[in-house]
């Protein structure tokens, strides 16, 4: 980066002598695309590193007897992501049809820090359904699941935005960096898979909902810290350079990420204090990640202060939405991944449509936009929610007639490590029921 920053040096200082405007361009656009570049890789070294958060949130707030089966589960996403979006999803995702569905071509024409950067996101997508079903789950059933959503379901659904021709980019359709493309396709994947699971033992007993609370809240915390800081990359890297158009800069919507996340902690932190009488951890970690779901979409669309209530609201939700998945629909989903990534992120891209903005203009419903962006929004919402449950629901069905979904009783009674891994994540810590 600095050998090309130096080279061009001498080109900057006779271009200005000459007074060349059109050259000083030239020479400016090439530092800009260098630094562009260099943003991108970072930025999706930081998503990266996501993975390592997912892990211990998902770890901590889980049976300790399952830690090794989550860490392995992460592990393998990672694995199997960056190989199969290699291979197939980033050109069903952003590829011509002439070009096949492999991406070949494309790498051997400098796109590689871009696919990087999205492989990371493929990654995301996939994980978010690993928490969910913790505890229960074959290994082998998740390792297909997950080779089906980075190859298959994700890629073919951000093309519908992201591809930039696709049917909802002809709408007007906004997702920056992918409250419903990423978060909400992996949310309501992890809600199906949930369901189709079924409860961990001991969860539901005659009619009643018990807590099977995690093992180690330390964990998760220092798990959703990690997630809040590989979001800056993960929305900021959404720009696809450093910098950007008037108020959308990256540094711009790194500060409105954030905004949007410590909102989100303390209206979970708030509603839990008002509604259990005391406040709670867990949802308040789970209320930081739905601030920073909620504000995925319009990061490069929100206000400070419209960041702030969308995280602030989306902290809310979640805690509404844990509980009623929980209790009314009877799903166990083991660390409310459905709700931080499906609900939060079904809000956080309508939000765009109630007061978003492009540029100084208002486009939302609230601010002089009228209703026209929210019904995009709600139809992006609609699609994704859809294409998500249905493809999610059709690979689990074919997986539980052949496979299965589900260890054995005695499996899951000692603890996934053992049965399906045959090691312990804590010598001499056994856990059992």
């Amino acid at each position: 980066m600095l050998t090309n920053f130096l080279t061009l040096i001498p080109t900057l200082t006779a271009v200005q002598d000459a007074a060349e405007p059109t050259e000083i361009e030239a020479a400016v656009a090439a530092i800009n695309g260098d630094m562009g570049m260099l943003w991108m890789l970072l930025s999706g070294i930081l998503v990266f590193f996501m993975q390592a958060g997912f892990t211990l949130v998902e770890t901590g707030m889980t049976r300790s007897k399952n830690a090794a089966n989550i860490a392995m589960k992460n592990l393998l996403d990672i694995c199997v992501g960056s190989l199969t979006y290699w291979l197939v999803g980033y050109s069903l995702m952003y590829g011509e049809t002439s070009n096949g569905w492999f991406f070949w071509s494309g790498l051997m024409q400098g796109e590689g820090a871009d696919l990087f950067f999205q492989t990371m996101f493929a990654a995301t997508a996939a994980t978010i359904v690993s928490g969910a079903i913790a505890g229960r789950t074959k290994y082998s059933t998740y390792a297909i699941f997950s080779v089906v959503m980075t190859a298959l379901i994700y890629p073919i659904a951000g093309g519908w935005q992201w591809q930039g021709s696709g049917w909802l980019t002809e709408l007007g359709f906004i997702d920056f960096a992918g409250s419903s493309i990423v978060h909400s396709v992996g949310g309501w994947a992890a809600l199906v898979a949930a369901f189709m699971v079924g409860p961990r033992i001991g969860k539901y007993v005659d009619g009643k909902v018990f807590s099977i609370p995690g093992h180690n809240q330390i964990l998760a915390t220092l798990g959703v810290f990690i997630l809040w800081l590989g979001w800056f990359g993960f929305n900021g890297g959404s720009q696809l350079a450093w910098g950007g158009a008037e108020a959308i800069g990256a540094s711009n919507v790194v500060l409105i990420t954030n905004l949007a996340a410590a909102a989100g902690g303390l209206g979970a932190l708030i509603t839990t204090w008002i509604w259990y009488g005391k406040p709670n951890l867990p949802q308040t970690l789970n209320g930081a990640l739905a601030g920073l779901v909620s504000i995925t979409a319009g990061c490069g669309n929100m206000s400070a202060i419209g960041a702030v209530f969308a995280g602030l609201i989306g902290g809310i939700i979640v805690v509404f939405s844990i509980e009623f998945i929980e209790k009314k629909l009877k799903i166990d989903d083991a660390i409310g991944a459905a709700s931080v990534h499906g609900v939060a992120g079904a809000w956080g891209t309508l939000v765009i449509g109630l007061w978003g903005i492009d540029g100084e203009a208002g486009i939302g419903l609230f601010n002089g936009g009228g209703a026209g962006q929210l019904g995009t929004q709600a139809i992006g919402v609609l699609a994704y929610a859809a294409w998500s449950v249905i493809l999610s629901y059709i690979i689990l069905k074919i997986l539980k007639s052949t496979i299965g979904l589900r260890v054995t009783e005695e499996e899951e009674t000692i603890g996934l490590d053992l049965s399906e891994h045959g090691e312990i994540a804590f010598p001499g810590k056994r856990e059992r029921g």
